[in-house]
């Protein structure tokens, strides 16, 4: 099975729509993707994300099928969301639960808790943490919203691969049934990077380090259809953009 994720493209954050650049270059990438025999078309619930999908949905006859639980994701202290308007009820914007029991006496995070900042100062400033899966319990992490989209994005895509017969077993996958689809999945940079993280077992704070989403951009997963065996999955290419003639320069400055 081959999954083929593509970030929205050049976003409106304010309207939560496309830029007149964004629409040229989804229809750029509808083109890039013409000759790909998609089964099903997936997208985040997001404007973006969806307007981005429309262009290669377009004459395919298939419905873009929308997954709640890749919504970008927020970020910030549990202990300030606990008094949010998204936090009613003890649940951010997409169901994601933000109590926390964590001792009041620690200091806020910094940065309003965002994740790239704060995955670049923790792994400048503290090295062993460096390619190491206990990043969720450092401070910057462990009261930060964004931990909590973590364990429910990686739940949520463990259960759709499931529909494709891949169960996650030994932070693997057990092919428990032949699928030769391929599919496309439209959605976001922060959403997309947890994603990779939990499929392919690298600490989230590495992703968010050193493969960042571009606008556009395709990336693409092998999941391989061996009935009855374990799979890993396998990166078979990142972050292709050669298909967007004009995009600017990301900085580490992501808005929600």
């Amino acid at each position: 099975m081959r999954l083929v994720f593509v970030r929205h493209g050049e976003p409106d954050y304010e309207h939560d729509c496309l830029t007149e650049n964004g629409r040229v270059q989804a229809k750029s990438t509808a083109v890039r993707l013409a000759k790909e025999k998609f089964s099903a078309i997936y997208s985040s619930p997001m404007g973006r994300a969806r307007e981005t999908a429309s262009y290669t949905a377009q004459g395919r006859g298939l419905d873009i099928k929308i997954l709640d639980f890749m919504h970008e994701i927020d970020w910030g202290d549990v202990r300030d969301a606990a008094g949010s308007d998204d936090a009613a009820n003890n649940t951010g914007a997409t169901g994601v639960d933000v109590k926390s029991g964590s001792a009041q006496t620690e200091p806020k995070l910094e940065y309003d808790g965002h994740p790239w900042i704060l995955g670049y100062k923790l792994l400048t400033e503290e090295p062993e943490y460096i390619g190491s899966p206990d990043w969720r319990n450092h401070r910057y992490f462990k009261n930060n919203i964004c931990t909590q989209y973590y364990e429910k994005i990686s739940k949520k895509f463990d259960e759709f691969l499931l529909g494709y017969g891949l169960r996650r077993k030994n932070n693997l996958y057990l092919c428990e049934k032949k699928c030769d689809e391929t599919i496309a999945l439209f959605a976001h940079g922060g959403s997309g990077s947890i994603m990779l993280s939990h499929v392919l077992n690298f600490p989230f704070t590495t992703v968010l380090m050193t493969t960042p989403f571009g606008v556009c951009s395709i990336t693409i997963i092998e999941f391989g259809v061996d009935e009855g065996k374990l799979t890993i999955p396998r990166l078979e290419l990142f972050n292709d953009m050669n298909h967007i003639e004009k995009f600017k320069k990301e900085e580490i400055k992501f808005e929600k």
